[in-house]
């Protein structure tokens, strides 16, 4: 079992950054694969990134790539996520997720466990 709590958001002008943060429970964090996904008012929850348990493999949607590094501190049981060049369309609650094993996942099916997530909010 793991729980996952998320913190990091607020408000934020365009162009600005933030650091989201996701506390892992449990002793086996390293055995996890992670992501990242958003979901804004009205709309379908969406992929953002995703980590492989060692932090070798990542992987983007496209409308944030280059903008947005997902990392893990597996010493600290924590997923980071970097958010720069921030845009209003950017504006989402933002979730972690994980589930045990390996590679990296676009789909919402493969993670079993999902923080209560925390909302960022991007102003033009």
């Amino acid at each position: 079992q793991v729980q996952l709590v998320e913190s990091g958001g607020g408000l934020v002008q365009a162009g600005g950054s933030l650091r989201l943060s996701c506390a892992a429970s449990g002793r086996t964090f390293s055995s996890y694969f992670m992501a990242w996904f958003r979901q804004a008012p009205g709309k379908e929850r969406e992929f953002v990134a995703s980590i492989s348990w060692n932090g070798d493999y990542t992987v983007y949607a496209d409308s944030v790539k280059d903008r947005f590094t997902i990392s893990r501190d597996n010493a600290k049981n924590t997923v980071h996520l970097q958010v720069n060049s921030l845009k209003p369309e950017d504006t989402a609650d933002y979730y972690c997720a994980a589930n045990y094993g390996s590679g990296v996942s676009r789909r919402m099916y493969d993670y079993r466990y999902w923080g209560q997530g925390t909302q960022v909010t991007v102003s033009s």
